[in-house]
């Protein structure tokens, strides 16, 4: 099964338990896939609001990078717990997605740069919850119930900024971390709102990517040449570290026992992650078990 039609590169894909679609993005456009009967394009839906019936870029040919007026580049996507609500960086905001209507409802504003990274919890009242990270070098809180409309501000400013853009972000608990273009990692109270511990030099490139190790008290990060390190979340102590890529590492996802890592190379490596608790992680296997691109 492939899920086709973009014109250009995907930077972002979310599957949603509930509905069984998949959302897939390229330059300003989300593709809604349908996987339970075939692989069908539902919806396109675009970075200033639009949302249109099936596939709108099927006919395209055009592999340059292209964003037509009006239109923003997406950056990252995001799915509330509950499926129902989709959030789309583009900009210098947010755009909010209602999936029961497929339609744009607004946008969470007050950044001063490009949004590069978001991520959402679910809270006791039933409000979202979304952080969001930018080129200016700041992390935002948003509180959203649902049936907001129109331009949402944020309610929270974490303090202080990271020195350069925040490319990846990831709750664990009562901990957020954020990881950035200065090379470090900073983990947050996201109650009280307070830094707690952060690693100024994580990394000797920008931190593009975090991912946490279910039921394991282990942070992973990548970075922009290629490295894999894992820390401990508690006392920030490095654990373990390996060449997972030979280019940028753009997105960790883990289960229980498997770590996955999407790369610049055109691959996506698998690692066991039997001792993750002790930096212990291998290679799940040869190069041809990687996810190589065609």
């Amino acid at each position: 099964m492939s899920l086709g039609g973009h014109p250009n590169n995907v930077v972002s894909i979310k599957y949603c338990n509930y509905t069984s679609l998949v959302f897939t993005v390229s330059t300003s456009y989300i593709k809604v896939w349908d996987i339970r009967d075939s692989a069908k394009c539902v919806r396109t839906l675009t970075s200033s609001g639009q949302a249109m019936p099936g596939d709108v870029c099927s006919g395209s040919t055009n592999r340059t990078v292209t964003i037509p007026a009006g239109e923003n580049q997406i950056n990252q996507i995001a799915l509330n717990p509950t499926g129902t609500f989709l959030y789309a960086a583009a900009g210098n905001s947010v755009r909010m997605w209602d999936l029961k209507r497929f339609q744009s409802t607004g946008k969470l504003t007050g950044h001063l740069g490009p949004v590069m990274c978001l991520t959402v919890d679910r809270i006791s009242n039933g409000q979202d919850l979304i952080v969001t990270g930018s080129k200016d070098h700041y992390i935002k809180m948003f509180d959203v119930t649902e049936g907001a409309l129109g331009s949402v501000s944020p309610t929270h400013n974490f303090e202080p900024p990271h020195y350069d853009g925040i490319e990846a972000l990831a709750i664990m608990g009562d901990n957020l971390f954020s990881g950035s273009r200065d090379n470090g990692i900073k983990k947050w109270d996201l109650a009280q709102k307070d830094l707690l511990q952060q690693v100024p030099n994580a990394h000797k490139d920008w931190v593009c990517a975090l991912g946490l190790v279910p039921g394991a008290p282990v942070l992973l990060s990548g970075c922009r040449g290629g490295t894999l390190k894992l820390w401990n979340v508690d006392t920030f102590a490095p654990i373990g570290e390996m060449k997972g890529h030979d280019s940028p590492i753009n997105a960790i996802c883990t289960n229980s026992s498997q770590i996955f890592t999407a790369s610049d190379d055109r691959t996506v490596r698998i690692w066991k992650a039997r001792n993750v608790i002790d930096g212990q992680i291998s290679d799940a296997g040869d190069a041809s078990e990687d996810l190589a691109s065609n």
